[in-house]
């Protein structure tokens, strides 16, 4: 499909380094940009552009290929777009050339959860099942080894959506929407239709699962077949609670799956990935199986250390304020927080009105430290103090917490101002944590 083309790949990130050596190996002749000044080590054998945006060269190229950290509305992509050559993400890419089935899973918070455990529950049903995308595998590196047979469950960020073309997986979802990622996409009404894109090629035979009660996505209208989950209401069709019970109506009879307690998964995406599951062929035993005994995602209110009796919680991949309120809500008691980061131009008041009742001491780190202190002052939260450093916040609420008590990490912001991911964060505060033994 692609031999002899001429290809320019932006990004050394692993998703670009995957498409590249996709591309390369279909016969193309592929040329890597990136904006630092060397490149690394594991593209010996590409042709590179570096240290500066390609706006010089775009028109020597038969097809573009964008990192997702690489913005739509970058002076190159505009130059090429209006030059009529095609800009794709590396997400699309893998689409025209994955051969089998998609489960694709999107939202603003959650995917990464609903993703593995959709994942891991069709993996008893078929063994063939990857879970890719955004999750951290990019899919072209694995479309390659994938026949009829696989299945592939795929997280897939606004950011992917925004350079699609014919993606159109046979099972999709938004999970959810609230305020996120406005620095990108500039409004509100941009990111849902960056979010809406992953069901916009779907067909009559295709299905989208929808949060009942999310506001913005119960108002969604897909092409396609719709199903719900509810935790509040009793949809015709799709999962939801009743008395505590998960409990499926999508076919001719009700089905109980198992009781929420029964999980450590919060109710959200406990439904949402029964609902996925059961579309995609799995049987209520084998999503029960997979609900009991799951335990978590790294970097997602992740239990690390019990020091001194108290215990330290690793939720670095809270990088929004709903994410961030989810987690004070998880604790009964006031908890040590540790928050702030990357400005994404939140509005960072919703959760900030917890901190009274659900905040015993506030520790700020990065470029948001001053935007919430000052959002704390105007509500008369005082006990909060910023710190230079991770590893200085962690000692900070070493010695300011008391046995019994959770230190809790959960910065409702993106990483981006410190550290190359929220991984890397999350990584490093365990770090720092466990050296403090």
């Amino acid at each position: 499909m692609f031999k002899d083309m001429k290809i320019l790949v932006c990004g050394m990130a692993r998703s670009g380094i995957a498409a590249a050596r996709l591309l390369r190996e279909m016969g193309a002749a592929v040329t890597l940009q990136d904006m630092r000044a060397e490149a690394p080590a594991d593209v010996a054998g590409f042709e590179v552009y570096l240290g500066r945006n390609p706006d010089d060269i775009v028109q020597d190229f038969d097809l573009i290929i964008i990192s997702p950290g690489i913005s739509i509305y970058e002076a190159f992509v505009q130059k090429a777009e209006a030059l009529g050559i095609p800009v794709w993400g590396e997400t699309e890419l893998a689409y025209r050339l994955c051969p089998c089935p998609m489960v694709a899973i999107t939202g603003t918070n959650g995917k990464t959860t609903v993703t593995t455990l959709v994942g891991e529950i069709m993996r008893l049903k078929n063994p063939g099942t990857v879970i890719a995308g955004n999750i951290g595998t990019p899919l072209t590196a694995l479309v390659n080894t994938l026949n009829k047979q696989n299945l592939v469950v795929a997280e897939i960020s606004s950011f992917q959506l925004e350079t699609i073309e014919a993606f159109k997986p046979a099972i999709a979802t938004v999970l959810n929407m609230t305020e996120d990622h406005l620095d990108r996409h500039k409004t509100m009404e941009n990111y849902i239709a960056m979010k809406s894109r992953i069901f916009e090629n779907q067909g009559q035979n295709d299905v989208t699962v929808l949060n009942l009660d999310n506001v913005i996505t119960c108002g969604m209208r897909p092409p396609g077949r719709v199903v719900y989950f509810s935790a509040k209401e009793e949809p015709q069709c799709g999962v939801f609670l009743r008395g505590g019970d998960i409990i499926s109506n999508m076919g001719e009879n009700e089905t109980t799956i198992l009781n929420i307690s029964q999980t450590k998964v919060i109710p959200e995406n406990a439904l949402a990935a029964t609902a996925l599951s059961l579309l995609a062929g799995a049987t209520p035993q084998m999503i029960a199986t997979v609900l009991k005994s799951f335990a978590g995602v790294p970097h997602r209110l992740e239990h690390i250390a019990s020091i001194g009796g108290v215990n330290y919680y690793n939720d670095s991949k809270a990088t929004n304020t709903d994410a961030a309120i989810t987690a004070l809500n998880s604790f009964r008691e006031p908890v040590v927080l540790i928050g702030g980061g990357f400005d994404k131009q939140a509005d960072f008041t919703p959760w900030v009105e917890l901190f009274p009742a659900k905040v015993s001491y506030l520790i700020l780190i990065g470029q948001t430290g001053g935007q919430i202190a000052k959002a704390c002052e105007e509500i008369g939260f005082t006990a909060h103090q910023k710190a230079a450093t991770l590893e200085e916040a962690v000692n900070i609420a070493k010695n300011l917490a008391k046995p019994g008590q959770n230190v809790v990490f959960s910065p409702a912001c993106a990483s981006f101002d410190m550290f190359k991911n929220f991984e890397e964060r999350g990584e490093l505060f365990t770090q720092y944590v466990k050296a403090s033994q």
